[in-house]
């Protein structure tokens, strides 16, 4: 059974014209139990820190490079990265138009 307050469809035309919200550097496109989805467009530098809950990046467009604790890898359209809660990572020489779908989900402190 579905719920009918959630989307079957985000397109990312709808992510790409959304407002960040308020004090976030993401607009928030979908909230469903502990799962948060977001779309980042990450300034350069990339001000991130350590978030509490475990996330998936999707890279939705453009290129750049990913910094995960003491790992750095290229990542491009439709890349998948993962940061357990608690571990520092951001994105570095990205180039103009990169942008991500990001996933925040499970509890605090991270899945085991």
């Amino acid at each position: 059974m579905s719920k009918i307050n959630i989307p079957v469809l985000i397109p990312l035309a709808a992510a790409q014209v959304a407002a960040n919200e308020p004090g976030r550097l993401s607009a928030l496109m979908l909230r469903h139990g502990t799962l948060e989805l977001r779309y980042y467009v990450p300034p350069m530098p990339d001000p991130q820190t350590p978030h509490n809950r475990d996330e998936l990046y999707v890279v939705a467009q453009g290129r750049g490079y990913f910094v995960r604790a003491a790992e750095c890898c290229p990542c491009g359209p439709g890349d998948v990265l993962f940061v357990p809660a608690g571990v520092d990572h951001r994105f570095v020489d990205c180039a103009p138009g990169f942008a991500l779908w990001v996933m925040f989900y499970g509890p605090k402190g991270g899945e085991n």
